[in-house]
């Protein structure tokens, strides 16, 4: 009987660790990312750096994507939570935005039109080179 509670114990422990370095795999691509834009005064944010760092360790192999699956799911699942201090800064800048709202949205229509364009020709293409 203790093993079974001591065997379980372990078991969940196993999991959380499992957990932990998926984390800390997600985590070190961020950080690098900020890392590298600091220290190179780039223009473009650590963390685009970092998802563009995940990407190509993910595109080379170099990171499996069962590394970092069970955390992404969880992070996937929590999405929208994940946007609410975004929503709520902008809700608190929107008296910067007061004298510009008609090109706020100008600008929110045309990005959302080339994103939805963009995406629809790759699902496109890729279903024609695919079917080949």
């Amino acid at each position: 009987m203790w093993y079974d509670q001591y065997t379980s114990h372990l078991k969940k422990e196993g999991v959380f660790l499992k957990h932990l370095r998926q984390l800390a795999i997600i985590l070190a691509a961020y950080f690098l990312g900020v890392i590298l834009q600091w220290a190179l005064n780039l223009p473009i944010p650590g963390t685009v750096l970092g998802l563009i760092i995940l990407f190509l360790a993910l595109s080379f192999g170099i990171v499996k994507t069962e590394m970092i699956e069970d955390v992404c799911d969880v992070l996937i699942s929590h999405m929208s939570f994940l946007f609410v201090p975004a929503g709520v800064g902008l809700m608190t800048a929107l008296g910067l935005l007061s004298g510009k709202l008609i090109q706020f949205f100008i600008i929110i229509f045309i990005s959302t039109s080339v994103v939805f364009i963009v995406t629809a020709s790759t699902v496109k293409f890729l279903r024609k080179a695919c079917s080949k």
